[in-house]
């Protein structure tokens, strides 16, 4: 049972990770500082508790509001290397979010580093495929409050997944299901443009 909670709490960590990359290890760290709800003490990831990892990752995320923040009303580029910058990171944070979980419970910790990119990844095609669609349909002002609410989703699901682990793994259900109605959608739009033709 505990190798299954912490499988849960690292699933829902990663994949709030990759939903926004920096709130969920600000959040993880400070309750693991407490030893509340999570732990990484006396592991080789009790760096993701420690003040300078902590200020690392909250310089980072300083950085990069102020560099989307700079871009100002400028359309961003096709290939955003902000967000391809963002996703890398997600991805990296997920790894040792899960991976942390899982030697925090006294488990092999490895399978954590494949599993939290894999659900980092989910969590960041998700969001991306749904944020997507209403980034295109607002203007740069509206599209910005879509970070807003990206950054509050991913707080609390990491939240939750520290507080009821399972919901961790519920999560990477529903990315699982808006993954596929995304594509459903973009495949009835295409055979709507043939039908045009």
């Amino acid at each position: 049972m505990s190798l299954f909670l912490d499988i849960g709490k690292g699933a829902g960590l990663s994949g709030a990770s990759g939903v926004r990359p920096f709130l969920p290890p600000l959040l993880a760290g400070a309750l693991a500082r407490g030893n509340i709800g999570i732990d990484f003490s006396r592991t080789g990831y009790d760096f993701l508790e420690s003040p300078a990892f902590l200020a690392g990752v909250l310089a980072l995320a300083v950085l990069a509001y102020a560099v989307d923040r700079r871009r100002g009303e400028a359309a961003a580029p096709r290939r955003d290397p902000l967000a391809v910058g963002l996703a890398a990171i997600a991805l990296a944070l997920g790894a040792l979010l899960f991976a942390g979980s899982l030697a925090g419970g006294h488990h092999e910790s490895w399978p954590g580093l494949v599993g939290g990119v894999a659900c980092a990844a989910l969590g960041y095609a998700a969001v991306a495929a749904l944020f997507g669609r209403a980034r295109r349909r607002l203007a740069r002002g509206a599209a910005r409050m879509l970070d807003l609410y990206a950054d509050a989703i991913a707080l609390v699901l990491a939240a939750i997944s520290i507080a009821l682990p399972p919901v961790g793994l519920l999560a990477l259900l529903a990315f699982v299901f808006l993954i596929v109605r995304a594509r459903a959608g973009g495949e009835r739009k295409y055979e709507g443009l043939r039908v045009l033709r």
